[in-house]
């Protein structure tokens, strides 16, 4: 299973990047997908969840409110608004298939990752 990430980069506190994840290879819109995140010298993070159709929506605390996961069956691309970015969401993110927010199925699951780096 083949995931690709991209839009990651450096961004200034407050800023607004979205992050894609293609996903050539399977049929995408009969999988439940996820974003998890990695932060230097941590363990992998969950962050947000998104059902088949879309029309159920997870968020980790941590994101609430500032985070939007979406996807595009059509296009076969998940999506992960971020708003409001803070120092700490300095992290690699990683999109994953059918795991929820099981962090251990996503570390099997998960593609090659983004890294987003919040810094003035």
């Amino acid at each position: 299973v083949q995931l690709v990430e991209s839009g990651g980069g450096l961004v200034q506190p407050g800023g607004s990047p979205r992050l894609s994840c293609a996903t050539p290879g399977f049929t995408f819109s009969a999988y439940g997908m996820s974003w998890v995140r990695q932060a230097p010298g941590k363990g992998l993070e969950w962050v947000a969840s998104i059902t088949t159709g879309g029309g159920i929506k997870s968020y980790a605390d941590s994101v609430k409110g500032r985070f939007t996961i979406s996807r595009d069956n059509a296009k076969n691309t998940l999506y992960l608004q971020l708003n409001s970015l803070k120092t700490e969401d300095t992290a690699i993110y990683y999109c994953a298939k059918d795991c929820a927010n099981q962090v251990t199925i996503a570390a099997k699951t998960r593609g090659q990752g983004t890294q987003v780096t919040v810094s003035s």
